[in-house]
């Protein structure tokens, strides 16, 4: 019997506030432990939650980057739990009245090759709603300590249906989250801040059936990449369970990366468990049209309509656009420099995904911090054009362009990398080039047109790398016919 996976993610993505929801307390990571911290995040008698309401516009952003639908209330509820990250001993969240219901993300699946674009495709969300992020314990040899600075953190949930069916379908619905979440400012999505953090489930059922079988919640996957090994792993080990005979029990498992396995953690707990009922402190919140529509006009163009709009505006290729577009202080970059000659474009694009991102990288330096503007691309791409420099000497000249911040006729000049030679000496080198290589030549005459390359690299040779590469290939095709 074969067998396919269901699988749904439960994201949760900390917005970027300044302060904290419902609390005063400012938002930040990197401080001592429990400095961020005030009544009510320390749930002390008498502190009443107020609302952070650009929380709200963040999460806001994100419901209609994602179509969703925003109804136009909301209310707030609580979670009732008892566990030490939680002082308050239960959660302000979103039951039954989220602040964005449906919804889809449109995810890229890895194509035969890194030239090709892959399949796309669009997952579904139920919703997407809004809670306050609770503390972090930190376990120790003999002992466990808890750290607040994170509680109270404005954090979203958004929990997709049951729409995935692989490992890489999870990972590009998480790539394509955080891209999005990135491109809108809404959060910077650093797993390793615990910015952003998943949860997976995971039901296994036999091809053809629709209902859904024993899901099995997966925790502890702390990487996107975690994430998919993770799926993975759990989708063989239920396939290899159920067709030993057994059955899958609901529970939640981990997911342990150094021994590359799940294991089992507890039963799963129910919703009616958690005992929701409306949070009498926070009145229910009202999403007019104005608020909508504002919120509307600040989401930029999202990264798979950007990549596409390069694509057919600009010529550009898959290799080049897959590299811009994920980053959308470079793609911003590239196109300041395209708008102002777009028959240009692909050659400056080249330029911006091989050698600036090379440079940057050596350096360590961020776009913002480097001398390369958009000018200083299109006087490099002119000189190569107009036939002033080689496309082999620009990689020279892109790296001193780089180092000094002159554009690059004044490199040119500077370093003397201007050809100091007519036509008729290219024309006496491509000569000189026969003359001294026979056998090329015959090969050449035979129909090995590669042949040609060999006479190439000796003319670039004498003229130190001057020499119009398409000029001289002419030259000495007509020297041989």
């Amino acid at each position: 019997m074969e067998y396919e996976a269901v699988i749904g993610l439960e994201v949760h993505v900390q917005i970027k506030t300044e302060s904290k929801i419902f609390s005063g307390s400012r938002a930040g990571y990197g401080y001592g432990p429990n400095e961020l911290v005030d009544p009510v995040v320390l749930g002390l008698p008498g502190a009443l939650p107020v609302m952070n309401k650009a929380a709200l516009d963040g999460i806001i952003k994100a419901g209609l980057a994602f179509d969703c639908s925003i109804p136009d209330w909301c209310k707030w509820d609580r979670k009732n739990y008892f566990y030490p990250d939680s002082p308050n001993n239960y959660q302000i969240t979103q039951y039954d009245q989220p602040i964005c219901e449906g919804g889809e993300v449109e995810i890229e699946l890895s194509g035969d090759s890194r030239a090709e674009m892959g399949e796309h495709k669009k997952i579904k969300l139920a919703r997407i709603h809004l809670e306050n992020d609770v503390g972090k314990l930190n376990h120790f040899a003999e002992d466990s300590l808890v750290d607040y600075n994170r509680a109270f953190t404005p954090l979203m949930e958004i929990v997709s249906e049951p729409d995935m069916h692989s490992g890489d379908e999870a990972f590009a619905f998480l790539t394509s989250i955080r891209q999005t979440m990135i491109y809108c400012g809404v959060s910077d999505c650093d797993m390793e801040k615990g910015q952003m953090r998943a949860d997976a489930n995971i039901s296994v059922r036999p091809v053809g059936e629709t209902a859904l079988g024993s899901k099995i919640e997966l925790k502890n996957l702390n990487s996107i990449t975690g994430v998919k090994n993770g799926i993975e792993y759990e989708i063989k080990r239920q396939i290899r369970e159920l067709k030993k005979g057994n059955s899958i029990t609901q529970a939640t498992w981990r997911w342990n990366a150094d021994l590359g396995r799940t294991e089992l953690m507890r039963e799963k707990e129910d919703a009616h468990d958690y005992r929701y009922f409306p949070d009498p402190d926070l009145l229910p919140v009202k999403i007019d049209y104005e608020w909508r529509n504002r919120i509307q006009s600040e989401i930029p163009e999202l990264p798979f309509e950007k990549q596409r709009r390069f694509m057919e505006e600009y010529d550009l290729p898959y290799t080049i656009t897959s590299v811009l577009v994920p980053n959308r202080t470079l793609s911003e970059f590239f196109e300041q420099a395209a708008k102002k000659d777009p028959a240009k474009a692909k050659a400056i694009g080249n330029y911006v995904t091989n050698d600036l991102l090379r440079e940057l990288s050596e350096a360590g330096q961020s776009l913002a911090d480097c001398k390369i503007s958009p000018e200083h691309l299109l006087s490099l791409v002119e000189a190569v054009e107009k036939g002033t420099i080689t496309k082999q000497i620009a990689k020279d000249v892109f790296v001193e362009m780089f180092r000094s911040g002159e554009l690059a006729g004044e490199v040119i000049e500077r370093k003397g990398l201007k050809p100091d030679f007519d036509d008729d000496q290219v024309k006496v080198w491509c000569q000189e080039a026969i003359d001294e290589n026979p056998k090329p030549v015959e090969d050449f005459r035979s129909g090995n047109g590669k042949a040609l390359n060999a006479l190439l690299g000796q003319v670039m040779k004498k003229s130190r790398g001057k020499a119009n590469p398409q000029s001289v290939n002419q030259v000495l095709r007509e020297l041989l016919n």
